[in-house]
């Protein structure tokens, strides 16, 4: 499962569906509707919201927006609760350069022609989201290289 904290718009139309897929999975295991993901670091942030559905909920409405202006056509009665806003969600700088390349690593194999995108935008947060100092999210799993000496 991968959040993204990034805005929807830097995905490319792979992603933007896999996020609004990903994210509704995420709604169901916020609902007590599913057993699997459960346990999912990535819902750390949602769960340590005073609402965690309404936060979810708010996340899916920014990828449907998204969805929109690109003119897909994503079912936007599957959003849980209608309020589009709530107090935004803190997300740190260094999880978000994380994600960045993470995005431009996959996009290298998977829509080349979308690199233009990032290299013009950089990377933005998601519309739920602020942006504060920090490291990689500690819920991150980020594969830590060995040291060979």
């Amino acid at each position: 499962m991968r959040l993204w904290s990034l805005h929807p718009s830097l995905l490319d139309s792979k992603g933007l569906v896999a996020l609004w897929r990903e994210a509704l999975l995420a709604q169901k295991v916020l609902l007590g509707q599913t057993r699997g993901y459960r346990f999912h670091p990535q819902l750390d942030r949602f769960r340590a919201r005073k609402n965690p559905v309404a936060a979810i909920s708010a996340y899916l409405w920014a990828v449907a927006d998204e969805a929109a202006a690109r003119g897909y056509d994503f079912d936007a009665s599957k959003i849980a609760r209608r309020r589009r806003r709530i107090a935004p969600i803190p997300v740190t700088e260094g999880q978000l350069k994380f994600e960045f390349k993470h995005l431009q690593s996959k996009l290298r194999v998977r829509c080349a022609s979308r690199l233009g995108v990032l290299r013009v935008a950089g990377p933005r947060a998601h519309p739920l989201l602020q942006v504060v100092p920090g490291a990689v999210e500690p819920w991150e799993a980020v594969r830590r290289r060995r040291r060979t000496d």
